[in-house]
This record gives structure tokens, C-alpha cells and sequence, in this order.
């Protein structure tokens, strides 16, 4: 049986992220220390954010930081996700608890298998220490910040 790809089968995989492959993940510093300013700023409140970047020669990195309408308190933060511009390049979320527990939720989980490869948690006291990596899935994950 012949298992080469229809074109709708490529532009679907494209643009639900299916083809993409990558064996490290690459943060700037200014994006990490933006993440932990706002984190700071916002206490006791949550904030939520889109991480974005790009895929090259195996490696995600991610450059920026993609702000929608969204709403906060200190239980939860919800972002208007379907604000989210077409072709933006996000690759992910971070977002903030204000709790030492950086565990993604029932909810985070959801929200992770839906929008990107890479997440972060960031729980009080909001410093590098504090921060989680997770995949798409919730699976614990590393990143270098460069």
C-alpha cells in the first residue's frame, strides 16, 4: 500500500502542527526575564500569555511573547484564544500561578493539547526556579535559555 501524502493531508499536518519536529527547545533570556517580570507584577493575579518562535534545523526557539484579551483573577486566567491572528507563529503558552505549585491543572491540559508544542508554568515565587516546561501532552520537558 503506497503511503505518500495527499496535499490536503501535507497542508492539515501544516497547519495543526503535526509535521513539526524538533529535539531542543531554545529560550531567549529576554523572554524568560519578561516571564518573570509580568508574573511579579500581576501577583496575586494569574496571567496568561501565547510563547511565540519558529522551528529551524531541529531546535524551537522561542522569541517572543503574544498578548490577547484576556481576563485574570487569583484562581485562574482565561485567554480569548479565538483572537488569535491566523498566521501568528505561537508555539505555546506560559502562563502564572501564584502558588509554589507550577502543575498544570485538568484545565492547563486541556488548553496545552489544543494550542502548541511547548508550555510554561511559572508559580510564585515567580523566578527561574519556579518555572515548569511541558509538552503539548503535560509531559514534564527541558528548555536552555540562551
Amino acid at each position: 500500500m503506497n503511503k505518500k501524502k495527499s496535499w490536503f493531508d501535507k497542508l492539515a499536518g501544516q497547519l495543526l502542527g503535526a509535521d513539526k519536529k524538533f529535539h531542543e527547545i531554545h529560550m531567549e533570556r529576554e523572554v524568560l526575564d519578561g516571564i518573570m517580570d509580568i508574573a511579579q507584577e500581576s501577583h496575586p493575579r494569574e496571567f496568561v500569555a501565547l510563547l511565540e518562535g519558529k522551528i529551524k534545523d531541529d531546535i524551537l526557539k522561542v522569541d517572543g511573547l503574544v498578548f490577547l484579551p484576556s481576563e485574570a483573577s487569583h484562581e485562574g486566567a482565561v485567554m480569548q484564544i479565538f483572537m488569535r491572528p491566523l498566521l501568528t507563529t505561537t508555539v505555546g503558552s506560559v502562563h502564572s500561578h501564584p502558588t509554589p505549585n507550577a502543575s498544570p491543572s485538568p484545565a492547563d491540559l486541556q488548553f496545552f493539547a489544543k494550542n502548541g508544542f511547548f508550555h510554561l508554568i511559572i508559580g510564585f515565587p515567580y523566578d527561574e526556579l519556579s518555572i515548569q516546561a511541558y509538552d503539548g501532552f503535560g509531559q514534564p520537558t527541558d528548555f536552555i535559555v540562551v
